[in-house]
């Protein structure tokens, strides 16, 4: 066990291994957000919500 402690204390070891767990975590963000269809539509749809017009009118004016 402390043999596998040392190895992680190691910078060329970590380096690595944070780039392959950070390589994984991107690809399943990806993944999820292009994996189905619906899912990729209904955020697709999100990108024109900026400029949308608010046709809310204020109270008050």
């Amino acid at each position: 066990m402390t043999e596998l402690l040392l190895w992680f204390t190691n910078f060329e070891n970590t380096k690595p291994l944070a780039l392959l767990i950070f390589f994984t975590v991107f690809c399943g963000i990806l993944f999820y957000v292009y994996g189905s269809k619906k899912r990729s539509k209904r955020l697709e749809s999100y990108k024109n919500i900026p400029l949308e017009d608010d046709d809310i009118e204020v109270k008050g004016k």
